[in-house]
C-alpha cells in the first residue's frame, strides 16, 4: 500500500469514517472513474492544485467532475494571480502526486475551497492519494474534514 493511500486512510480514520476506500482499476478521467462506480460524472470530487504567484501558496479548488475552476473566480477567492501548480511542487508540499490528490491527507495542508455544485449529491467520490483509488462522502462530510470553505468558482 503507497504512503499516500496510507495517509489518506489515516486521515479517514481519524474523521470517523465508516466507509470503504475503492479501487477504480483502469480510470484516469471522472468520467471514467464516474463508469467504474456507477454514478454521475459531477459526484467525483476532482481535485485541482492552483499557485499563487505573488505568494507561491498552494491552493485546492474541489470541483465536480465534468465542471472546471474558473481562473477569474478562484484568483477573486484566493486574493491573487493564480497559476496550475507543478507536480513537483504539489508532491513536495501535499505529499500527493497529480491525479491522486487527496482532499485530505496532505502533508502540508493548503487553503481548501469546495464547489457549491457537489452539494446537490448526497454521496460524492473525491481521491484517496492515488490515480486509481477514491472514498465516498457526504458533502458536508467531506467539507468539514478538508477544512474548506463551500464557494462559488467552477464553470
Amino acid at each position: 500500500m503507497s504512503k499516500s493511500l496510507k495517509r489518506v486512510e489515516l486521515a479517514l480514520e481519524q474523521a470517523g469514517y465508516a466507509g470503504e476506500i475503492v479501487e477504480t482499476k483502469n480510470a484516469t478521467t471522472a468520467m471514467m472513474a464516474a463508469s467504474e462506480l456507477g454514478c454521475d460524472v459531477d459526484q467525483i470530487a476532482k481535485s485541482v492544485m492552483l499557485q499563487g504567484l505573488a505568494s507561491t501558496d498552494l491552493y485546492l479548488f474541489i470541483t465536480a467532475g465534468k465542471r472546471m475552476v474558473d481562473i477569474k473566480k478562484a484568483q477573486s477567492i484566493a486574493g491573487e494571480e493564480l497559476t496550475k501548480a507543478d507536480a513537483n511542487t504539489v508532491r513536495k508540499i501535499t505529499g500527493f502526486a497529480i491525479g491522486g490528490v487527496s482532499p485530505i491527507g496532505h502533508k502540508k495542508p493548503p487553503a481548501t475551497f469546495m464547489d457549491a455544485h457537489l452539494f446537490q449529491f448526497d454521496i460524492i467520490w473525491a481521491a484517496a492519494g492515488t490515480p486509481r483509488h477514491v472514498f465516498s462522502a457526504a458533502p458536508n462530510h467531506l467539507l468539514e474534514i478538508s477544512n474548506a470553505v463551500k464557494t462559488d468558482f467552477s464553470k
